[in-house]
């Protein structure tokens, strides 16, 4: 049956009751990207909730405009540095062709390029399409996986569906929320106000890429103090530090070296929030995954993400945006022949190719739920409520495939490009030209409170007059 995407807000039930945004929190054309799918309510109705989070935890008036969602959902490709757009996709993510169909890479992080390279026994990415070609999508994507590498075939929705993988995913809802009952009412931060409805609150952010950090970017624009902490071993690209980290400061911990973990439990016991974007296994050997830290901090609330949702022979797996796209069927619908129509057919005719959502959504929906999960957490707390949320990229995946095409009265695309609201700072790394959050709060535009700090210059520490005061709040410059 299909649903209604601008109701998203429907999964915070048990923390929010019936509690929605207005009819009228967006202003805007319903329809702007268009495609097959309806993206456009996809981005509304995660906004949506957080909007109604929003309001249960500090009784703000948020709404936002189809401008700025559309926006923000594409923030990396709005990004400038000293006027240099940047640079999506390493040379070899995206889709290449098989022996018998189509397979999505993704390798803009070093060490899983090397992984593929690796699995295939390559040592020249220029080697990389023969040895494809002589694979079928199923056996390479096995392969890479084997590898620790990232790799998805593309499949048809009804093959997903068919998989072991889509039928442990099929049923789980968008956003997923388990409640205990705390030993008394918990207020975090200080007083919310219009200006910053979450001054003085803590968030522990452990997450990378854009889902998880686009949800701590928004929690920062919002007055909290956001402390990211990234392994040394593996450091985030920088044009993804950048697009994600407005409002946050920067550290590095290994996880490893038991002095670093000390601090990093340290800092998770005096937290209110903490996000969670790593594989559960590997947080798990340091007592970091959801489980261990509601059980050592009941006082925490914990929003957790994964890309394959948390049954099936997946559910540990690596995986992005693009990747899901790819397996789940979405890559298929969005398929277009030479010439640039669109087509649903077969891959592996010689004319066809997979193709992809106008924007990173399943990343930046999620994004927005996990944001309006911590929020509607926070807002369970002087209840005496807690517990915590999780949510996977293939459930909000499996919402946009279910709601279809937006209603016929609705399927006109606009011509040309939504107006986009652009901010100038200087930062660490140059000149930054970016959008802002999508929200405003009771008729007023929020506004990130500084531009990205420099990778890893923070202490594993929190702002010791975080629960005093509001941030100081920087308004940008707009330019259309």
């Amino acid at each position: 049956m299909a649903t209604d995407l601008l109701e998203l807000s429907r999964s915070l039930e048990p923390l929010l009751g019936k509690a929605a945004p207005s009819e009228s929190f967006w202003a805007g054309p319903r329809v702007w990207w268009g495609g097959p799918l309806d993206v456009e309510g996809l981005a509304l109705g995660s906004v949506g909730a957080v909007a109604a989070a929003l309001g249960a935890h500090a009784a703000a008036s948020a709404t936002t405009t189809s401008e700025l969602v559309a926006a923000s959902f594409d923030s990396i490709r709005q990004l400038r540095l000293n006027g240099s757009a940047a640079d999506i996709w390493a040379p070899m993510s995206g889709f290449h062709e098989t022996g018998d169909g189509w397979l999505r890479l993704h390798a803009n992080y070093p060490h899983h390029a090397a992984r593929l390279l690796s699995a295939l026994g390559l040592s020249r990415p220029e080697d990389l399409g023969p040895a494809l070609r002589s694979h079928t999508a199923l056996e390479a994507e096995a392969a890479v996986r084997r590898a620790g590498g990232v790799a998805a075939a593309v499949r048809t929705p009804a093959e997903w569906a068919a998989s072991p993988m889509g039928q442990a995913a099929a049923d789980e809802p968008w956003i997923a929320v388990a409640l205990d009952d705390l030993e008394g009412p918990v207020r975090a931060g200080t007083a919310p106000s219009s200006n910053a409805p979450l001054a003085g609150v803590r968030v522990l952010d452990f997450t990378r890429v854009i889902a998880g950090p686009s949800a701590t970017r928004l929690l920062a624009a919002l007055g909290a103090d956001v402390l990211r902490v990234d392994p040394p071993q593996f450091p985030e690209l920088l044009d993804a530090h950048l697009d994600t980290d407005f409002g946050k400061r920067s550290a590095v911990a290994d996880l490893g070296v038991p002095e670093q973990l000390a601090r990093v439990r340290s800092l998770a016991r005096q937290a209110d929030v903490v996000l969670l974007g790593y594989r559960s296994a590997s947080l798990a050997r340091f007592g970091l995954d959801a489980a261990s830290l509601r059980a050592d901090f009941p006082h925490l609330a914990v929003v957790a993400l994964n890309a394959w949702g948390w049954d099936g022979p997946w559910a540990d797996g690596r995986g992005f945006d693009s990747l899901v796209q790819a397996a789940c069927g979405i890559a298929q619908l969005y398929g277009r022949r030479a010439g640039g129509s669109a087509q649903a057919g077969p891959a592996g005719d010689g004319a066809w190719r997979p193709g992809a959502l106008p924007v990173q959504a399943l990343d930046h929906a999620t994004g927005m739920g996990m944001a309006a999960a911590a929020l509607a957490l926070l807002a369970g707390r002087p209840r005496g409520i807690g517990g915590s949320a999780r949510l996977s990229l293939i459930a909000t995946a499996n919402e946009l495939l279910r709601a279809g095409p937006p209603r016929e009265t609705e399927s006109a695309a606009l011509r040309g490009e939504l107006p986009v609201s652009v901010r100038t700072a200087q930062s660490p790394y140059g000149e930054l030209s970016f959008v802002p959050p999508p929200l405003r709060l009771d008729g007023r535009q929020l506004e990130y409170p500084h531009p990205p700090a420099r990778y890893g210059s923070s202490e594993l520490e929190w702002q010791p007059d975080c629960r005093r005061r509001a941030p100081v709040r920087l308004f940008f410059p707009d330019h259309l």
